[in-house]
């Protein structure tokens, strides 16, 4: 059991870390090919941030832990849109502007209805042996080339910059090789003490990827959107949550589920709808709210809402 923890805590902080150095050395190296701040920030940057979900997914997947790899992603998207967006609300009011309302939001809630329709019988509850297939997969892959020309669409368009660090040839390589080295191997030894700290607590594989496993990847979003928010640029928080979420289904499960098709025992419709009415709650606050803000007292339903959903989850483990 503690050798279980320790590789557990060891595969997490080596991809937390191991995102954050891949992240800075592909910033570097896109910079130095002249491709636009505005792009790094939307597709690279937003994709650093979801690779600790990326290695993890994909590891489970290919161990055939397909109850850890879907938990992951359902779990961490439902912790960005309510937990994360919750708490950066709560640091100070969520101001969002109208491209932002228009688009990406709306990107957001259509990856959640997507996901829903892939996962076949989940749509009216679920049925022994359904799974997300290789087909499915593919389904999301189509979705994501198409966010990415949207992505590229925006840039022809002018928009705000993300400002990248300009680095040396050296550090830039050692970032990547760094990055790549403690993500395979943080990825690795992290599936390996979830899976077995689920079988010893008695849990299953998909409580627990919706969970533990998911809080855990979702870190670098958490310490994104936090600092942000206490630094006064809160509407990164929110960027930073929809870009992430769009990301981990349209990309990270579609990797997965091609890879290899993902078993759907073990979770519940609720899980689905849970991530759906997330997405939904987002969309209704930033249309319909009134104003271009997204308020404390808005931010403290979204953590309710995730304690309430967190709390049904453990005890009917």
């Amino acid at each position: 059991m503690v050798l279980s923890i320790l590789c557990f805590i060891a595969g997490l902080v080596l991809v937390i870390f191991g995102a954050d150095w891949l992240t800075k050395g592909a910033s570097g190296l896109a910079r130095r090919f002249n491709i636009s701040e505005l792009v790094i920030g939307l597709t690279i940057v937003a994709l650093g941030t979801s690779l600790p979900e990326l290695v993890i997914s994909v590891s489970s997947a290919v161990e055939g832990n397909s109850g850890i790899a879907l938990g992951n992603i359902l779990g961490s998207n439902i912790f960005n849109s309510l937990l994360i967006l919750g708490v950066a609300a709560l640091i100070t009011p969520i101001k969002f502007n109208a491209r932002m309302q228009s688009r990406e939001i709306p990107f957001n809630l259509l990856a959640s209805v997507v996901l829903l329709l892939v996962s076949g019988s989940m749509l009216v509850g679920g049925a022994p042996g359904e799974q997300i297939t290789r087909y499915g997969g593919l389904i999301l892959l189509c979705f994501l080339a198409v966010f990415m020309r949207y992505t590229f669409t925006i840039e022809s368009e002018g928009g705000d910059e993300e400002q990248v660090e300009q680095l040396s040839t050296g550090k830039i390589m050692l970032f990547i090789a760094g990055g790549l080295c403690a993500l395979i191997f943080g990825g690795k030894i992290f599936v390996a003490g979830a899976t077995d700290i689920a079988l010893m607590l008695g849990m299953s594989e998909a409580v627990i990827g919706i969970t533990i496993v998911s809080a855990g990847s979702s870190l670098p979003e958490l310490a994104v959107s936090v600092n942000a928010a206490r630094k006064g640029n809160a509407g990164i928080a929110l960027g930073n949550v929809i870009g992430s979420n769009i990301l981990n289904v349209f990309f990270i499960l579609g990797c997965s589920a091609t890879i290899t098709p993902i078993l759907l025992d073990g979770f519940s419709f609720i899980d689905y709808y849970v991530l759906l009415a997330s997405s939904l709650l987002i969309y209704i606050v930033t249309r319909f709210g009134g104003k271009s803000v997204i308020t404390r007292f808005e931010g403290g339903v979204l953590v309710l809402a995730y304690i309430a959903y967190t709390t049904y989850l453990l005890v009917n483990a």
